[in-house]
């Protein structure tokens, strides 16, 4: 509601309770039954093989809770807001996300986090693409193979920057995210710098410190 396009402000009317209740579910569904299954697991397991085992379907649980997530509070937060009385909307399909979210996570462990602009591109656009407002889609074209370059310098700059440089690399990320995004005939554009989002984190880092944590709001 501080937030105001063309004049009119967006509204929000979701509550606590909700998201409470989301949160709820989300533990009811796939928390309980993966711990069940962990416990299960840790039992029975005897020997490297076995452990092996454990630990793989606990990860690929891990992710599966993790799309979950994502896709709930995604479709929560857009069906909660409005602007002009329109509301917004996420109409993607949960197993599909999931599909998506849990072989791209597979491949970059495998891979050694090379994959990862591609994964995060590709997942970015599942979520963008399948939001609408009122009955309009949004679109993204944007391709992991334009970050993967820019990906790959700040991973070899990671220990002489002092992991520096990735303030950069994600506000190239944010600026290529959005400036792939549209809406009808509207495309957005996005101006955030690496030197003002370091700036951001150190101020924020620097007021937490010398407020003892009191400036977290």
């Amino acid at each position: 509601s501080q937030t105001a396009f063309a004049g009119d402000r967006f509204a929000y009317p979701g509550t606590g309770k909700e998201l409470l209740c989301g949160f709820l579910k989300a533990v009811a569904l796939i928390g309980a039954p993966f711990f069940l299954l962990r416990l299960g697991l840790d039992f029975v397991a005897r020997g490297p093989i076995a452990q092996a085992v454990s630990a793989a379907v606990s990860y690929l649980a891990i992710l599966v809770f993790l799309a979950f997530a994502t896709v709930g509070a995604r479709r929560y937060r857009l069906s909660r807001t409005s602007w002009r009385g329109v509301r917004f909307s996420f109409r993607g399909q949960l197993l599909e996300f999931i599909k998506l979210f849990v072989g791209g996570w597979l491949l970059s462990t495998i891979t050694l986090g090379l994959y990862y602009p591609f994964f995060d591109t590709r997942r970015h656009g599942f979520l963008v693409s399948h939001s609408c407002f009122g009955s309009q889609k949004f679109s993204f074209d944007g391709k992991g193979k334009d970050l993967f370059g820019r990906f790959l310098l700040t991973v070899l700059l990671t220990l002489p920057t002092l992991g520096l440089c990735w303030f950069w690399y994600l506000a190239r990320k944010q600026r290529y995210f959005w400036d792939h995004t549209s809406f009808g005939a509207a495309r957005f554009q996005c101006a955030v710098t690496g030197g003002k989002l370091l700036a951001l984190h150190l101020g924020n880092a620097l007021l937490l410190v010398l407020t003892l944590g009191f400036g977290w709001p």
